[in-house]
């Protein structure tokens, strides 16, 4: 059986999900019904701490809103970025789900998006600058 065909690629959080969703269906479990051993290896297996498997098991699917905006004021296309650098994108999106500062993000993009005072609190800083230095399809670069 094949897998099913999406329109547009799958976030680290609906990744997360699913995998999470198959696996629970497969044991009939939930997070919180597993053994701290079972919750440790799931952790392992997706590359995070426990208390961030946690925390990213209770975002919502508008946790990486912010991403997908900071990432339109830097005029980068999150569709491409995910198909060129997805393992990329993946840990974009767990820093931001996992980022303290949502709530002045959101101010800041609100208010003045292209004002570099995020500069100084976002957690993917380095990575969304190294990837506005790219030359990227979307803005006919090449």
């Amino acid at each position: 059986m094949s897998a099913p065909v999406r329109d547009k690629p799958e976030s680290l959080l609906q990744a997360i999900r699913r995998w999470f969703r198959t696996r629970s269906e497969r044991a009939g479990l939930d997070l919180i019904a597993l053994t701290d051993c079972e919750v440790v290896h799931i952790a392992e297996d997706l590359s995070v701490s426990t208390a961030e498997l946690y925390k990213l098991a209770r975002s919502d699917a508008r946790s990486t809103d912010l991403l997908k905006e900071r990432m339109a004021a830097l005029d980068l296309d999150c569709g491409e970025a995910a198909r060129l650098v997805p393992a990329t994108l993946h840990d974009l999106q767990r820093l931001c789900i996992l980022c303290s500062q949502q709530k002045r993000c959101a101010h800041d993009l609100a208010q003045t998006p292209l004002d570099p005072k995020w500069k100084d609190y976002c957690p993917n800083v380095t990575t969304l600058m190294a990837l506005d230095a790219m030359p990227w399809a979307a803005r006919r670069e090449w």
